[in-house]
């Protein structure tokens, strides 16, 4: 290493990892840290003791635990902020430019685990699985006069159109699973996508998607435009039989909306990897709605994700060592 890397490198002595045990319970090595200087990784960091773990800290890692302007406004040592997840709304970015902290984040580790949860959760949607499962343990299959019995409408993809909110990297991934099940592909984003004819994926405005769907699959981001997305205005205007699918943000759907509209029948069904709440609130409705799916923010969360996730956040604090910094947010 040249002398200009070592110099660069004795100053980031100290790394911290507030909120560790979502990205790594056990099955995985923080140690490729190590050799960036001392590490010590907490599992879970309440709000109160975020200050004192890193107050002498050079780096540190979070992947939900906030960092508000209060808190970097006390941080005189810190430089690097590594957000272990895609989305940084957890960092206050204003006041991290403002104190000259670089912030850096996961992009595109998670795609193919998402689209294969919106399928996941989709296919149980059209076979209920799980509850035909319970069912066959519960002894109905045993009592059953007939060979078969099914307790719910089951549902053929083919010839079924799914309509995609959001056309970035996990849109597309959906969407080439869509057709691998040969279904059409409708599609709303800011702008209109030239590789979409390579999935035979067509775009539309917003209310056509939502009137001509049979599955609706959320895959945008959170902003303002899209806070509150689907509220009773849109539901309305989807399908009696259609289906709805959220592995974006919890706050894309109005959740009470979406409950009256699955207890009413408006729609048919909806599968949720994600709350406006996170845990769940135990008086959220969705939990009690009728044919309403829920996973607990699990899309991402596949091993082999995971690894994925930690190797670039290894290669995020190199690079912005090396003075070549990549994925910054700042």
């Amino acid at each position: 290493m040249g002398g200009g890397l070592i110099s660069r490198w004795r100053w980031i002595m100290k790394i911290v990892v507030l909120d560790g045990y979502a990205l790594n319970p056990g099955d995985m090595s923080w140690t490729g840290f190590s050799k960036f200087g001392e590490l010590i990784v907490y599992d879970r960091t309440p709000k109160g003791k975020i200050i004192e773990r890193i107050a002498d800290a050079d780096a540190v890692l979070t992947n939900k635990t906030p960092l508000r302007r209060e808190t970097l406004e006390k941080l005189n040592k810190l430089k690097y902020i590594g957000v272990l997840a895609t989305g940084f709304n957890v960092v206050d970015i204003d006041a991290a430019t403002k104190s000259g902290i670089s912030v850096t984040n996961i992009p595109g580790y998670s795609t193919d685990a998402v689209a294969q949860m919106v399928m996941a959760l989709l296919l149980e949607l059209c076979h209920h699985a799980g509850d035909h499962s319970r069912e066959v343990k519960d002894g109905a299959w045993s009592a059953s006069k007939d060979f078969v019995f099914w307790s719910y409408p089951l549902v053929e993809l083919k010839g079924k159109t799914i309509g995609i909110i959001g056309f970035g990297q996990i849109g597309r991934a959906v969407a080439r699973l869509a057709k691998a099940f040969g279904m059409n592909i409708l599609y709303n984003s800011k702008t209109k996508k030239e590789y979409a004819k390579e999935l035979d994926a067509i775009y539309t405005d917003l209310d056509s998607l939502i009137e001509q769907s049979d599955v609706i699959s959320l895959n945008c981001p959170l902003t303002d435009e899209t806070r509150n997305l689907i509220n009773r205005e849109t539901l309305v205007k989807m399908k009696n039989s259609a289906f709805l699918i959220n592995t974006a943000r919890g706050p894309v759907i109005n959740e009470n909306d979406l409950a009256e509209a699955l207890n009413a029948n408006i729609i048919a069904g909806a599968a949720v990897d994600v709350l406006s709440r996170e845990p769940a609130d135990k008086k959220n409705p969705l939990l009690s709605a009728k044919n309403c799916i829920i996973t607990p923010h699990i899309a991402w969360a596949t091993k082999e994700a995971r690894e994925r996730l930690m190797t670039i956040a290894i290669k995020n604090i190199k690079a912005y060592i090396d003075g070549k910094p990549q994925n910054l947010v700042i």
